[in-house]
């Protein structure tokens, strides 16, 4: 249990430095929109808010409102996150990194929610004439831990039969 609670430590603590660290570079080195290309016709640095969730999702609703939604949203995953790993004394070290990852990415943007009411945004990704909205450190760790999470289960589920 306790490899459980390094992992979430480390995880967490590197995520959050890192997001924390590349949200303030841009914003305090580039102005709302401005962009620029780190891999031409591939992926550019923009920097954009998205008062939303993921593609927007709830971007036009009452700034309250939405801040006080996403607030709930977060805090809770980040709770039962928690919660799930000391309850199930989780051993599993995949599992283990998967969900620190999903809690990190989620505390990110929470972060952004609280200090700003909208989360900073800037890796901005297209190619050959489609555009993937643009996201950030946090976005991409909760991305990967999904990712690895289902991958975990998939995983599991083959090995039980």
């Amino acid at each position: 249990m306790k490899k459980t609670y390094a992992i979430l430590a480390v995880t967490v603590g590197l995520v959050l430095i890192l997001d924390q660290w590349t949200k303030h570079l841009v914003d305090s080195g580039m102005y709302l929109h401005q962009s620029f290309p780190v891999v031409k016709g591939f992926i550019n640095i923009t920097y954009v808010r998205n008062p939303g969730a993921a593609f927007g999702f709830l971007s036009g609703i009452h700034s309250s409102l939405r801040v006080a939604f996403f607030f709930l949203v977060s805090a809770a995953a980040i709770v039962l996150i928690v919660y799930y790993l000391k309850k199930y004394r989780v051993k599993d070290m995949l599992l283990a990194s998967s969900l620190s990852l999903i809690l990190a990415g989620a505390a990110g943007n929470l972060i952004d929610r609280v200090r700003f009411g909208e989360v900073i945004d800037f890796v901005d990704v297209h190619v050959a004439g489609h555009h993937w909205p643009a996201f950030n450190v946090a976005d991409s760790a909760i991305s990967i831990g999904a990712v690895l999470l289902i991958w975990d289960m998939l995983r599991k589920r083959k090995s039980s039969r």
